[in-house]
């Protein structure tokens, strides 16, 4: 199945091989080459004059390992020819990606041209000097009362949604995609989907045609039936394309990326494609750089304007936690916000468990000259009532409610205001963070003033007499 010949294309200027020994799920081996590296971009050329794209995977005495982006269905080993570019993969940036539907290639599903750029930047991305890494600051404002009442989102930072099965982790990530804002300065949003059914690829694009219409949104969609090597360029490009737009035009960018289960799957299967000796779960045992060399190219850079910040959804199987996908991205982000299905079952959207939920960063985006000067006083003061109300349900699982107290059941009674007074809200409203704090307020003044020590008393009164005067 090996032509072992060489001849050499007009158009390329480049050594085109057809010694492709063999073809192996996504993977193309071609042997005799000469001068080829690692992640060096590959032209395909089939009998038909069908081009198919792959990168170089590895390169052992003249052997290159390659992944066919298109897969390899069709291909024939001994009638189609391999051109090594001699440089990694590049696409073009810069605004005009602002607007557009591809495919998670980065080609063109709306009808549109194909995207062009005055520059183009290698997918892979570079490597950030530590040094040169501003922290993150200020807030990116979801409109979502438990995202940014209790873990509020901060620009710059990687904050991943845990979820599991039957959740609506994608409309939820539809939702802050639409309605995330960064207090009136030039933002936009960079949408990922990976493994999505086409269903689901719909109700994105229908959810975030206002945003896309207002030339705030670039929207990369993977579905379930592409290839599964484009799984694995899809959150490369969708960074590429934001670190420019942030650090280069300077706007602030958020990257919603769903689902990176789907896309550690991908990887997996390209592993066991490769014959590598698999760790935890099947999955490769670089699976923590992996997604570190995707979740690492957020932040803020020193003397650049704009800010990149990353919002990973991904679903835990069965639930679990400890699955390697979650296990290792909670290593590399700062946090996590949680969905219940406990709180799915009772109708509350979105499910978010606040106390399973954490942003580390968030009093770096929140408080006094950034969002309110009650805001983390009133944040932890409902995550401290939440935790007793918690207690007290359990109690009154074992007792009974008849056998409780005043305070333990006014605890019962914060409970549902908190649930359905502040984190139920529909999934196209938007509450601007004045109106997340009041509600908030509202809850916690369902218990009486002792319970709230951990509030000023110069707020208590002030949301007190505002009540009354109400």
């Amino acid at each position: 199945m090996s032509g072992g010949a060489v001849n050499r294309t007009q158009d390329w200027g480049r050594v085109e091989y057809t010694s492709v020994r063999e073809l192996r799920g996504p993977l193309a081996v071609v042997d005799q080459v000469e001068g080829v590296g690692w992640d060096e971009f590959v032209l395909f050329t089939l009998d038909s004059g069908e081009r198919r794209h792959g990168l170089v995977l590895e390169v052992d005495r003249g052997t290159a390992v390659v992944q066919v982006l298109q897969d390899t269905g069709g291909m024939d080993p001994a009638r189609v020819r391999a051109a090594f570019t001699g440089t990694p993969l590049r696409v073009p940036v810069g605004t005009g990606w602002l607007g557009r539907v591809c495919n998670g290639r980065g080609e063109p599903l709306d009808g549109g041209p194909p995207v062009l750029g005055a520059a183009t930047s290698a997918v892979g991305g570079n490597p950030v000097n530590p040094v040169r890494r501003e922290p993150p600051a200020e807030p990116v404002l979801t409109g979502v009362s438990a995202i940014d009442a209790l873990t509020t989102l901060v620009r710059g930072q990687k904050l991943p949604v845990f979820s599991a099965a039957g959740l609506p982790h994608l409309e939820l990530a539809a939702q802050i995609a639409a309605q995330s804002t960064a207090g009136g300065q030039p933002f936009c949003v960079v949408f990922a989907a990976m493994g999505v059914t086409h269903a689901d690829a719909a109700f994105v694009r229908d959810a975030l045609e206002e945003r896309s219409a207002a030339g705030e949104l670039v929207l990369l969609l993977n579905t379930a039936d592409d290839p599964v090597i484009e799984r694995i360029l899809t959150p490369r490009i969708a960074l590429t394309v934001a670190e420019h737009l942030a650090f280069t035009v300077g706007r602030h960018v958020l990257v919603v990326m769903t689902d990176m289960t789907s896309y550690a799957e991908a990887l997996r299967e390209v592993s066991a494609a490769r014959g590598e000796i698999p760790a935890r779960r099947a999955y490769p045992g670089y699976l923590y750089s992996d997604l570190a060399s995707l979740y690492e190219r957020c932040g803020r850079i020193r003397g650049l304007p704009g800010s990149v910040t990353v919002l990973p959804v991904l679903t835990m199987p069965a639930g679990d936690i400890t699955h390697p996908v979650p296990d290792l991205t909670g290593y590399i982000t700062e946090g996590q916000v949680v969905l219940s299905r406990d709180l799915h079952a009772r109708g509350v959207y979105p499910p978010v468990d606040a106390l399973s939920s954490l942003s580390r960063l968030m009093r770096k985006g929140a408080g006094p000259g950034r969002t309110r000067d009650d805001h983390l006083d009133v944040a932890a003061q409902l995550l401290s009532a939440l935790a007793r109300a918690r207690q007290v349900k359990e109690l009154a699982d074992l007792v009974g409610q008849a056998a409780l107290g005043p305070a333990d059941r006014g605890y019962l009674t914060f409970d549902e205001a908190f649930a359905h007074g502040l984190v139920d809200q529909g999934s196209a409203e938007l509450r601007t963070l004045e109106q997340t704090l009041e509600r908030a307020w509202r809850v916690l003044l369902t218990l009486p003033r002792s319970q709230l020590a951990m509030l000023p008393a110069e707020f208590l009164d002030a949301h007190e007499s505002a009540r009354e005067g109400g």
